[in-house]
């Protein structure tokens, strides 16, 4: 079996590796994948790995074949395999850019599909609101309170289908707990009551902002 390690060592060092387990955990390929290249099993190696190996070592994806590839050892070469191994370089670059392709295609089409399923839940309110605005600048005594429903059912629809719950309300009476709560006013400690000021926000198990309270004692 030919060893191609001297040369994978060669390259490493020129990009400041220190070894090749190093390789391994700076390019995110597994151990296993890097024995392939080391005895010149390259056909074996999924185009993305040769990607991210290539990048890492930079060099370039045909020379990263032809220099691992246990048919590029042989002097002379037969034809049959010097074509093999060109038709192995010429798939493995139309392979890596069909891969791009695709994941540009997905990559654009998920973000459509975020932007059309916010903008579906948000409807009532882009419909509505901008007609009610031009109403109150029309008419300055117009109470606020009836454009509260046009803004606040659509951000509950909206926090809703993205699972996010709201923490607290506005004004209610709290025994503080400093995982859930940020203290911005007075003092307080845990078990003490203390006072919503703003709500907070967590999705599931994870918490994304942390109701922000007051307390009657001062600092």
């Amino acid at each position: 079996m030919i060893d191609f390690t001297p040369e994978l060592q060669s390259l490493i060092q020129q990009v400041g590796i220190p070894s090749l387990a190093a390789l391994s955990r700076v390019s995110g390929v597994s151990e296993r994948q890097i024995l392939r290249l080391r005895r010149g099993e390259v056909e074996k190696i999924r185009v993305e790995v040769l990607l991210q190996l290539s990048q890492v070592l930079q060099v370039s994806l045909d020379k990263l074949v032809t220099t691992f590839s246990q048919q590029s050892l042989l002097l002379p070469a037969p034809l049959s395999n010097q074509e093999e191994l060109c038709q192995r370089i010429v798939d493995l670059e139309q392979e890596y850019l069909l891969l791009q392709q695709q994941l540009e295609q997905q990559s654009e089409k998920l973000q459509q599909q975020f932007q059309q399923e916010s903008l579906q839940l948000l409807e009532s309110f882009l419909v509505q609101f901008p007609t009610a605005a031009q109403k109150a600048r029309e008419n300055p005594q117009l109470p606020a309170a009836n454009m509260l429903p046009l803004i606040q059912k659509p951000l509950e629809k909206l926090l809703q289908a993205w699972g996010v719950e709201v923490m607290g309300n506005v004004g209610e009476e709290l025994c503080y707990e400093p995982q859930f709560h940020q203290l911005v006013k007075g003092n307080a400690q845990p078990g003490d009551k203390v006072t919503v000021q703003n709500v907070g926000y967590r999705q599931g198990d994870k918490l994304l902002y942390r109701v922000r309270v007051c307390s009657r004692i001062s600092a």
